[in-house]
């Protein structure tokens, strides 16, 4: 799908209008967004525009790394969006004229309607123009990638609340290594755009750029930002993490020490279970009538003994 939208001098708006329009002396300036484009119409992108075929090549092939090229007076930009539940980047391709902006994207995508609905608006977008709409657009990419690094805070926050109340020690570290891969696949596309957003605005050879300097500007703290965030969530599992190893460890070395406690208990009653077990005819004791139950007792008292000394020596505890 095709949209279309113009400005004229006058501060006319156009909507709806053909690609045949937007050569008409008194536009302004204008958007067009290949929105999922059919074949036909991704062909306008060199038989129409014109745009340079490298930048042509580097739309139809996935996935690029975000990044900005000049090619005389356009310059591509590739952006990267974050899709909220595979945490997947998703590729958007700006082209950005002298005269106007188009936006190419295979897949649907929440940011650009946003831009778009907002353009709408005729308070909104009076005195914008087109250098702007690129602000708009990184803006929109940009302020989207918060709300799922919100959630991930939020489990964080959430397992480091349980501690170590009876919580499932297994489930949970699981569940900090899942956190862990999700804020690696957010670094992946957050450091690369804030790197970008540091070239362009260093850069001079984009005079957009320098219009609208302190909205970019604005971009690349919120990309500062959301690194601080990355890098503060990674070091939360990683100490979360660690806990959770002591506290399984710890667990375990119980475990075992009440184990290795019974099984001494044990040993000596096994000892005279095992004597009074032998098949020996000339066995003293055998002809006792309260044999039985002297040997009986005496593991009872050994066993009690044993338990008390142990309890007595904290190693139940």
């Amino acid at each position: 799908m095709l949209r279309i939208m113009a400005a004229t001098d006058d501060g006319a708006w156009l909507k709806d209008i053909s690609l045949d329009g937007l050569t008409a002396p008194d536009v302004s300036w204008f958007w067009v967004d290949f929105d999922c484009p059919r074949p036909e119409e991704i062909e306008l992108l060199d038989s129409y525009f014109q745009f340079h075929p490298l930048a042509i090549e580097d739309c139809l092939h996935l996935l690029q790394r975000p990044k900005v090229d000049h090619y005389d007076e356009t310059h591509f930009f590739v952006l990267h969006a974050l899709h909220p539940e595979t945490l997947k980047a998703e590729e958007v391709d700006v082209f950005l004229g002298p005269r106007g902006i188009v936006t190419f994207h295979l897949m649907p995508s929440q940011e650009i309607d946003e831009a778009w609905r907002r353009m709408q608006d005729p308070e909104f977008r009076r005195g914008r123009n087109h250098s702007y709409v690129a602000y708009l657009l990184m803006d929109k990419l940009v302020d989207n990638y918060f709300p799922t690094l919100y959630k991930i805070e939020d489990q964080l926050n959430e397992i480091e609340d349980q501690g170590e109340n009876k919580v499932d020690l297994q489930e949970m570290t699981e569940q900090i290594y899942d956190i862990r891969a999700d804020l690696l696949r957010i670094r992946r596309t957050v450091l690369p755009m804030r790197d970008l957003l540091y070239r362009l605005l260093n850069s001079d050879k984009i005079p957009a750029i320098k219009e609208q300097h302190a909205y970019f500007t604005d971009i690349y703290d919120h990309l500062l930002k959301l690194t601080e965030m990355i890098e503060s969530n990674r070091e939360m599992t990683a100490d979360l993490r660690d806990s959770y190893d002591s506290l399984r460890s710890n667990r375990m070395n119980s475990i075992m020490k009440t184990l290795t406690v019974m099984t001494t208990i044990f040993m000596p009653l096994t000892f005279i279970a095992g004597v009074y077990g032998m098949n020996f005819v000339n066995m003293p004791e055998l002809e006792w009538e309260a044999g039985y139950f002297i040997v009986v007792g005496v593991m009872l008292a050994l066993g009690l003994g044993m338990y008390t000394w142990f309890k007595r020596k904290g190693w139940f505890d």
